[in-house]
Parts: structure tokens; sequence; C-alpha cells
């Protein structure tokens, strides 16, 4: 056995640290080659190695402190989970697809880490992506700091929390990395950024991704901003390195980002064939750049271990692996009738009678209350004002929500509140930790509320206008729908995204007025809320506030001041069920079938022909558009033989054209005609009135619609 050597010699790691440190190295490698063999077995089906990383996420691993600080590693960093506690075998369980797989219960390709005790936040394959929720994780450390209580608003709060963030250069080419370090910056967060060099982004190499070669020169001018390169194939000055940079971090001084060096001996993965595109001498270089090959010489040499040491060690660790892949092989799968579990959230149903709250929220008409009469503007306003006032994790914010983000003007102005005025006056009642206003930057806003709603706040974030919201969409897309599901339901991202959507503005023009409801309603996990008046408004938010899975709620630019959809106050715990169509007007002749602006002039067109013709027709509001109420549907039809899809969107390939092929794929028996569709023109919508009437459905074609039905 060596002796042990001085300490200080080694950055002060003694001689069991660093044999450790080599241990879980040659672990992370031997799991590697063990996947690649059972690749070529065809017992698992994807392999990604983090062959070449190895020493820097040793380094960080044993720089950070696990269940304490938060991880969101990237494919790369299976030596970082093997130091954090994540086993050999709960990572063959992963490539294997198994049921116990902690990941992700068998939904997710190896190496997208997760594990809910150790607090690494459910990993995806999306690149970039991990920035900003990392960076919403920190703020909410940040806001309930701002609010005073934070260990009653965050379960297991940790006054020096660390959150961790790691990815290779390529992914430093995102737009999302600049915006997480943008807010990083600006809010002092202790976000600690790793980033694995490895000089390719698959094939493309570093000089073609990165001006000037090199992300940390790159990012020299970022405030508060501690920055340092590593040799990340040395475990020792890679933790020398590490330490400096977590500390920073601990001491809230701002965040952190390690460049660090490493190398690539295998192919991007098994799909992949270097030596496309890497000559033979370049890859020659490679493997003399191995951490696993020079950690070994470095302990022979310093005398911090022997040739029978590491024999000894290797052959440990060549069990370990042996005994977790055997394991991992004959661990059950998951039952196909799983497939479905944990879309939505298991524990609260928005579709439930316990969000009902009385008339108006069961498909019959609501009952007109007493008071005075206010607008859906009005009444959101309102209701977030209950919410807020009830619930302390709920944080506002957008491009302009706040009343004055520069809160010693806030006596000498009237305030902002969001372009449409939504959100005036949160501010001056629940202070600038909970409403704020955000850079305008779209996945900015949604990646930090993933981040935010993951910690256990509840954001509110608001996208200014729909015709906008595409930045955000890879992160409501691949993010916020499915971080529950894709963890097995270990993380969850409940949230509500409010939108101004919609034309009929006289001005609005093509970059004001779109509506694409169908491409979030396609979305599982995502739920898709759409009020046509003032009541439905405050009962349908305040449902997607108090529901436990992240909403869309849609708010008709157009309905917000209108006079004809105004409702009086329900009072402070007033809810509407999801998936709970309205009956706005009873008929009996054909079933029209709608929802947000073309409810009204469905009425209006559908009142005109049974005075004009004798028609009757029945106008269903959705309200909700997933779920949708495909029950109320279908009693209508049933009555009156007879269907007529109105939406705003374009007629091809929107959310009326899946009503309407339901209807008459299920419904066909009932029906005495066409199922037929009013929608936009397949154009965009212009500026001029005269072109924008020509684009979207007005009240005479809805009639055209109705009275062309009832002829059958």
């Amino acid at each position: 056995m060596a002796s042990q050597p001085t300490i200080e010699k080694h950055r002060g790691l003694d001689r069991e640290t660093v044999l450790e440190f080599y241990r879980v190295m040659q672990l992370s490698r031997r799991l590697d080659d063990k996947e690649i063999q059972l690749k070529a077995q065809n017992r698992i089906y994807f392999q990604i190695s983090g062959a070449g990383h190895e020493a820097i996420l040793v380094a960080a691993a044993h720089s950070l402190k696990p269940g304490h600080d938060w991880f969101y590693p990237y494919y790369r960093d299976r030596a970082l989970c093997l130091g954090l506690g994540m086993s050999a075998t709960e990572m063959l369980l992963s490539a294997t697809g198994a049921a116990a797989d902690p990941n992700s219960g068998g939904r997710q390709m190896p190496s997208h880490w997760g594990h809910k005790r150790l607090n690494i936040v459910s990993q995806s394959s999306p690149t970039g992506t991990q920035f900003l929720q990392a960076v919403g994780l920190a703020e909410a450390h940040y806001r309930a700091e701002l609010m005073g209580e934070p260990s009653r608003l965050l379960q297991g709060y940790q006054p020096d929390a660390v959150v961790y963030v790691s990815a290779g250069d390529g992914t430093t080419s995102e737009g999302e990395f600049w915006e997480s370090l943008n807010t990083a910056c600006n809010l002092k967060l202790p976000v600690l950024y790793l980033i694995e060099d490895n000089g390719y982004a698959i094939s493309v190499p570093v000089e073609v991704q990165t001006a000037g070669g090199s992300i940390s020169k790159l990012v020299s001018g970022f405030p508060n901003l501690f920055i340092e390169e590593v040799d990340g194939c040395d475990p020792v000055a890679g933790y020398d390195t590490m330490k400096r940079a977590v500390d920073y971090c601990r001491e809230r001084r701002g965040p952190a980002l390690v460049h660090a060096h490493v190398t690539r001996p295998y192919s991007h993965s098994l799909s992949d064939d270097e030596k496309q595109y890497r000559c033979a001498a370049e890859l020659e270089e490679e493997v003399k750049l191995d951490p696993i090959r020079s950690f070994g010489e470095y302990l022979l040499r310093e005398g911090l271990a022997t040739g029978a040491d590491l024999k000894r060690l290797l052959e440990e660790v060549e069990e370990e692996v042996n005994r977790a892949a055997d394991e991992a092989i004959a661990a059950p799968k998951p039952a196909k009738e799983s497939a479905t579990l944990y879309v939505y959230s298991p524990d609260v149903d928005p579709t439930s009678e316990a969000f009902d709250s009385g008339p108006g929220s069961a498909g019959v008409p609501a009952a007109p209350a007493a008071g005075d009469q206010k607008t859906m503007l009005d009444l959101i306003n309102a209701c977030l004002q209950d919410e807020m006032a009830r619930d302390e994790h709920i944080v506002v914010f957008g491009e302009d929500v706040a009343d004055c983000s520069r809160e010693e003007s806030l006596e000498e102005v009237k305030g902002k509140g969001g372009v449409f005025k939504v959100t005036f006056n949160l501010q001056r009642r629940f202070g600038s930790a909970r409403v704020f206003n955000t850079p305008l930057a779209e996945a900015n806003i949604i990646g930090r509320a993933v981040g935010m709603a993951t910690r256990g706040l509840r954001p509110v974030p608001e996208i200014q206008f729909f015709d906008y919201i595409w930045p955000a969409y890879h992160q409501l897309r691949s993010e916020v729908a499915l971080m529950r599901w894709r963890s097995n339901n270990q993380f969850k991202c409940p949230m509500v995204i409010r939108v101004a959507t919609g034309g009929y503005l006289k001005g609005g023009a093509i970059y004001h007025s779109q509506t694409s409801d169908v491409l979030f309603t396609h979305i599982p996990g995502l739920r898709v809320v759409f009020p046509s008046n003032a009541l439905d408004a405050i009962g349908l938010l305040r449902t997607a506030i108090r529901c436990d899975d992240p909403v869309m709620f849609l708010e008709h630019k157009h309905l917000y001041r209108q006079t004809h959809n105004k409702a009086a106050y329900p009072g402070p715990d007033y809810m509407i069920p999801f998936g709970k169509a309205n009956i706005v007007r009873e008929g009996s002749d054909v079933s029209i079938v709608t929802y947000g602006a073309t409810v009204y002039r469905s009425v209006v067109a559908a009142k005109k022909v049974e005075e004009e013709q004798g028609i009757s027709a029945e106008v269903i509001d959705l309200r909700s558009l997933n779920p949708y109420d495909w029950e109320a549907i279908t009693r209508s039809i049933q009555k009156t033989g007879k269907a007529l899809v109105v939406y705003e969107d374009a007629e091809s390939w929107g959310y009326g054209a899946e009503i309407a092929a339901r209807i008459a794929d299920e419904l066909f028996e009932y029906l005495d005609g066409p199922v037929r569709r009013v929608a936009a023109l397949d154009t965009f919508v212009a500026y001029a009135p005269e072109l924008e009437d020509e684009i979207l459905p007005q009240v005479d074609d809805i009639v055209e619609g109705i009275v062309g039905l009832a002829q059958y």
C-alpha cells in the first residue's frame, strides 16, 4: 500500500478522496463500455457516453452537495451523477428501459438523468433548455428570500444552495444560454455553469461553433460572473477550480462559469462514426488526453497508489458493473397500461366536481349575479388579486406586467400593469418580489417559470401577444408539458401561461391577430382554455391556478372590454371545471360548436336565422379546448342531427377540423347532413379593415353555414 503523501501537494485532497475520484471515473467508463456491449447484444436500444469528461465531473460532484444543491446535468454527466450517489444499477435500469429506472421509469433514453432524492432535475434531449430552468430554480430561492420566509415557501430550502447546470461547448450556441446568463448575472443568482468543451458538437468543431473558439472569452463582459478555464482532464486541478466557483456562488456574489477542456475518445454516440470527420492523427492525439489513462499514471507517479491498488480497484468496479447489468437485464419492464400515466396530475383533477362552484360551470347558462357588471379584463385582474392573496407561492411576471420596475417612482406614476392593464396594481399590492418585469425574451420567461415551478412556486407568466410566443414554444412543448410524464411523476411543472390572442381588432394586422390554438391543444400534458366572457374567464382562471398541471390560458384581446360579455364579480372561490362546455343558446335544428370570439358571433347569427327563417340553432361554447366536452357535443348532435363547427383560426388543419373529424367518425349515425366548418381563410390577417373582415369569419358567414345545413 502506498504511503500517505502530503495533502497540500494535491490541492487539499487526501489519498482516499483522489482514489475515490479514480474509482468513480473508472466506474463511469466501464458503464459506458458495458452499455456499448449491451447495445451490440440488442439488450438496450441507444447509447451515448460520458467518456473523456469523467475528471471534471468527479471534481464537480465532490465540490457540491447532493440533496442540498440542485442539478441540471446533460447527457455526458454520468460521472457527476455517480459521484452524487446514483448507483450503477440505477444507470443500467435506465439503459434497459426498466420500470424501476429512477430517471424516467423507462420513458427516456439512457443518460437522461433525473433523481428526486439527489435533486437532479429531469433532463430532456433538447440542448440548451436546461440553462433557463436552472436560472429559474435559483430565482425561486431569490424570490422566496425577498418575500421573507423562504423555509416556509420552499420545502427543503437551503440558504447557501447552488444550482449546477452543464452542457457541451456546442450548446453555448443556443440563444437560451445567452438569455440565461443575462438574467443570472443581472440578479446575481448562484448558478454554476460547467461548460464541458470537448472541441466538437457531434461533427462540428469548436472554431465553427464559436467565434474565436473560446466561450469563456466570449462571455468575459458579463458583470458579476466568475470565469475560469481549466484542464478538465485533470481532476485535481478541476476540483481546485470547481471549489472556487462553488464558493463564489455560495457567497452569493453571482453566477460562475467553468470552461473545462475535456476530450471525447468515443464517437458522439453509437449512432455516429467520428472517423467520418476526424483524421487519424487527431484521433491518436485524443487517446493521449484520456483522463482515465493520465490520472492512473498520476496516482502511480505521486505515490498515491500502487499498481496492485489500481488493479484491485478496477476488478471491484468490473464486478459492480457486471452485477448491475445482470440486475438491470432481469428487471421488469413498464406495464403497457402505464403508458398514459402522469400525462396529467394523478392527484388533482380540474375536470372534477371539486372545481364546480355553481351555475355556469356544468354546461348550463350562468345565472346573472347581482352587483356591478365588470369586463373580462376587470375580472381576470380580480381573480389574480384573489389568488395572490390566497397563495403566497404565486408569482406574476412577463414583459411590462409590473406597474413600474423602478420602485422609487411608484408614488409618482399611474403604473403600467401590462399593455392591456390586466395586471394593473398587482405589483403595488403584492410587491416587486412577486410581480416583476422580465427581459423581452419569451423563452426566458417560460424557461425561468419551469425552474420556479419545479422548485415549488406557482408561476403565472404572461406572453404579451400570442403572435410572439414562438421563441417560447420549445420550452412549452419540450419542457413545460413533459416534465411530469418524462420524470415518471418525480417532478412537475404547474403554471398558468396567460396569453393575449386573436384578431377582430381593426388594425391588428399579421402580427397582432394570430390564433393557432391547435398547436397547443396538440400537446399532451398541456391544458388549454379559452373563455368567451368575463364570468367564464374568472372561473376558468381560478381553476387553472389551483390545478396541478400547466395551463395555457388564452385571453382574446377583442373580448377584454366588450360590453356584451360583462359579468358581476362572483366571489373569491368561483370556479368552473375544465372540459365542461356551456350551452349559451338552446336549439333543435343545428348544433354550432365554437369558442372564443366566435361564440358571440354565433349567437347573433343563430338569433338572426331564427327570426328570419325559423331555424333553431343551438350554440355550444366549449370554453375548455383541452380537455373539451365531447359529451355536450354528442348530446346536442343527437338532438339536432347537424353540426357546424365555427372557429377563428384558418380553416385547414385547425382545431375545428379535429372536432369535425371526430363528429363524422363517432356520431355518423346521428347525422342528417355533412359536418360543416366556418373559419378564417387560409391566409394571414391583414391590416386594412376590409381585408380583415374578408379573412376572419363574420356573422353572415355563420348564417350562411346554418342555412346551408338546415336544408338537408
